[in-house]
């Protein structure tokens, strides 16, 4: 009977048998396939990794690793990073040179092939390509990286609007392009990211308003836009709660004071627009520990109490009409480290606590009317009567608001800020030592300004939501007043050897500030004639020149003529460009640059004359421009150094940063081109364009005549009869489709028909469209060096410039 039972129980037991054999197999076979596909997925993204590499041409350690490299266990370095998780690379960061200079590029670099590699790690949360010297629009193809967290793309010279493709990246954290080239505007998607924490746009070309969707942000704890062509009002961001640093500065905000939650820990919008007064709710942001309102117009009583915050290290306020009266018992935040007061209406006494860090150097208080103290006060009277100038009512104060809006759209990209009031202090001084001089003789320096170089900003420590980033170059100094002994240390007290030219009324020194600057100085005499009016509107015009091809004004200094008390004499101050001229660089008979490093110094050029004919209002028109005319900086980047101010029209052609008339000829006898004067610049640009062509001086209008003739004809011809023209060292080099490019738009500027030229912004964009048909390969090695490793990957970042 039992064993019946047992042999009913067979099938039942084989039956389980089979069942645990199948599951086995199974599971052996589902084993064998992961196991598989892990060994197929290693080499697919090693292959990625690979190319990464091959279009960077860097880091080299990726280059000695062979396909069973395993890469997810690589140790980081400051150059290569890689995370990954479950076999998956889920980082990816690579940093050129410790940021210091970027990596060369290979000759056939495209940054669209790179991002379609990077973009098959569909795994990827954190990208960080930092100072790597990319250049090109940035690819739609970001947009495939939908696990996205982190992206890094800082100091780099990528251009272009900010695509949309970038809104695809839902998962998005930290969003950091800091220093490179981007245009247009702020994109009203970039608050649409839940858990955005950080957006850091700083150093860019931006124009137009902070949208006003930017206060729906509710995770932003990092917003910063710093020097970018910004204007506009803030929008309220007092709902931001997590918001902690908030870095506005060198823009053109305005003119309400920014709203903002008392949980913020630095507030920078240095060197705006702001013209209202300071909120008395600063004074419950306890948190906040850096505060630099500097540069401005503010008005109104400034709260001493934020002195004794119980957070604050540094303070700025200069350049302003703050008013308000200290009194030495007031008390200080112990961690204070800098405090900058200056060009303010302060009156009474500087406070004990403070006093106690002026011989530290970590105060300064200049150009106030604070008794007691041996800086250079103002009378309690002046600081007094300056602010009853400054009340205005609440329905004025906001009719001006209206109109500061409209003057703000009107100059985009408009000069420094506050200027006009340190202007405006400075000729009432000047007026009154002029009448002073006569009786007493001359008097003490008119201006002594303190600038502090401290631009350092406390970023938060969170890795999850910053990627550091990391600068590259230096920008220009600010624009500021130099007091005389300044400018007399710097010249030897304008000795001999330091004269570069003596014109008539206007003298021109070489020079060398303390820090090391070379500067170049232009005095000019001007009789009392001149109103003050007049100063103001020039000297402001002036300091707004500010462009990366332009040779820029840095600052200027009034003073009485010693010899003649109805004599004033106006110091500017310039930058020093050391490299000669474009035409040495072309014409001069030692090393001279390639096809492409041409096409980008004529981009360069034109990116000037844009800037003079829409970057300031009015624009300015009918520059004289010649080949001479267009130095080259130490990094061998291209600067106009003439355009027309009358204030500084009173001399020869050829001073770097001065207008001058132009002396070669050229346009005596070109025939109603006072019908539009913004196309006399494009005419003069034609000319330069062709002595970038033939590689040899164009001297007079004849030269002009002669060679555009013989352009014309060997255009319409073929490939070998425009080289026959073209300077004989470039003949190599230049591409079929970009020479003829650069011809064709070289004709159109010669035009002997004004209304038959093209805009600055069609030569511009025509320029970079022969650039990207210039072939890279074709470069020729022993010219690399010409213009600061000027290769094809340096081409995108001098056509990015400025």
């Amino acid at each position: 009977m039992q064993s019946l039972f047992q042999l009913k129980q067979l099938p039942v037991v084989l039956m389980a048998s089979l069942v645990l054999m199948h599951t086995s197999l199974l599971f052996l076979s589902t084993l064998f396939i992961c196991v598989h596909l892990s060994d197929q997925f290693q080499p697919f993204q090693y292959n990625a990794l690979k190319q990464i590499q091959q279009f960077l041409n860097y880091p080299s350690v990726l280059t000695i690793f062979d396909s069973t490299w395993d890469f997810c266990n690589v140790e980081s370095s400051p150059f290569l990073t890689i995370v990954c998780y479950e076999d998956n690379v889920t980082q990816l960061h690579i940093t050129g040179n410790n940021g210091v200079f970027p990596p060369s590029l290979p000759q056939n670099f495209s940054i669209d092939a790179l991002f379609s590699s990077i973009s098959s790690l569909s795994n990827l949360k954190v990208l960080s390509l930092v100072s790597l010297g990319l250049w090109g629009p940035l690819p739609a193809t970001i947009g495939k990286l939908s696990s996205m967290e982190i992206l890094n793309l800082s100091s780099n010279y990528i251009d272009g609007f900010i695509p949309l493709e970038l809104s695809y990246l839902n998962n998005l954290q930290t969003l950091v392009l800091d220093h490179n080239k981007f245009t247009g505007q702020i994109p009203r998607w970039v608050s649409s990211f839940n858990d955005l924490a950080v957006l850091s746009l700083k150093n860019n070309s931006l124009f137009g308003s902070l949208p006003s969707s930017i206060s729906s942000s509710d995770n932003l704890r990092v917003l910063a836009m710093a020097d970018n062509h910004l204007f506009g009002e803030i929008p309220g961001l007092q709902n931001l709660t997590n918001l902690q640093i908030l870095d506005l500065k060198n823009n053109y905000f305005g003119p309400i004071f920014p709203v903002l939650h008392h949980k913020v820990v630095t507030v920078d919008i240095r060197n705006n627009s702001f013209k209202s007064s300071v909120p008395n709710e600063l004074n419950s942001y306890f948190q906040l520990e850096k505060l630099d309102i500097s540069i401005n117009g503010l008005i109104g009583p400034f709260p001493p109490s934020l002195f004794s915050l119980p957070s604050i290290n540094y303070i700025d306020i200069s350049g302003n009409k703050l008013t308000g009266k200290l009194f030495q018992n007031m008390s200080c935040n112990a961690h204070l480290v800098f405090i900058n007061l200056s060009s303010n209406l302060l009156t009474g006494e500087l406070p004990a606590c403070l006093q106690e860090k002026v011989e530290e150097g970590a105060v300064s208080y200049d150009g106030n009317c604070l008794s007691g103290e041996a800086g250079n006060q103002k009378p309690s009277s002046f600081c007094h009567n300056e602010a009853l100038a400054v009340e205005v009512s609440p329905q004025k104060l906001r009719h001006k608001e209206r109109k500061a809006m409209a003057v703000l759209v009107s100059s985009l990209v408009g000069g420094i800020v506050g200027l006009a009031v340190i202007v405006g202090l400075s000729l009432w001084v000047f007026q009154r030592r002029n009448r002073r001089a006569a009786m007493k003789g001359p008097s003490t320096r008119l201006i002594t300004e303190k600038l502090s170089t401290v631009n350092t900003v406390k970023l938060l420590s969170d890795a999850r939501y910053i990627s550091e980033t990391m600068k590259m170059g230096a920008n220009l100094p600010t624009y500021r007043a130099f007091p005389l002994e300044e400018l007399k240390e710097a010249t030897n007290n304008f000795s001999h050897p330091s004269i570069v030219g003596e014109p008539s009324l206007i003298q021109i020194y070489r020079g060398k500030l303390g820090d090391g600057t070379a500067i170049v100085i232009r005095s000019i005499k001007m009789r009392k004639k001149h109103s003050p009016t007049m100063f103001t509107q020039h000297i402001e015009m002036i300091s707004r020149l500010r462009h990366n091809h332009l040779v820029s004004c840095i600052g200027h200094c009034f003073e009485c003529c010693p010899d003649d008390s109805t004599v004033g004499i106006v110091y500017f101050v310039f930058e020093s460009l050391p490299n000669g001229t474009l035409r040495s660089s072309i014409c001069g008979g030692g090393e001279t640059l390639n096809w492409a490093q041409r096409i980008i110094a004529g981009i360069g050029v034109a990116k000037g004359i844009q800037f003079l004919h829409t970057g300031i209002m009015p624009g300015v028109f009918s520059n004289h421009l010649k080949i001479t005319d267009v130095l080259l900086d130490p990094n061998f980047h291209v600067k106009i150094c003439t355009y027309n101010l009358p204030l500084l029209a009173h001399q020869n052609a050829g001073f770097m940063g001065g207008a001058a008339v132009s002396s070669n000829g050229l346009k005596s006898n070109i025939g109603g081109r006072e019908k539009e004067v913004e196309k006399d610049d494009i005419y003069d640009f034609g000319v330069i364009l062709m002595e970038i062509l033939v590689g040899r001086p164009i001297v007079s209008q004849n030269d002009v005549m002669v060679v555009k003739d013989i352009i014309q004809v060997s255009n319409k011809m073929d490939d070998t009869a425009r080289r026959s023209i073209v300077d004989p060292t470039i003949i190599k080099e230049c591409s079929t489709e970009s020479l003829k490019t650069v011809m064709d738009i070289c004709l159109r500027c010669l035009s002997d028909d004004p209304t038959a030229r093209p805009s600055i912004e069609d030569v511009l964009w025509t320029l970079q469209f022969a650039a990207q048909l210039q072939d890279p390969w074709r470069h020729d090695s022993h010219h690399i060096h010409c213009l600061s490793d000027s290769n094809p990957n340096n081409l995108q970042e001098q056509i990015s410039r400025g």
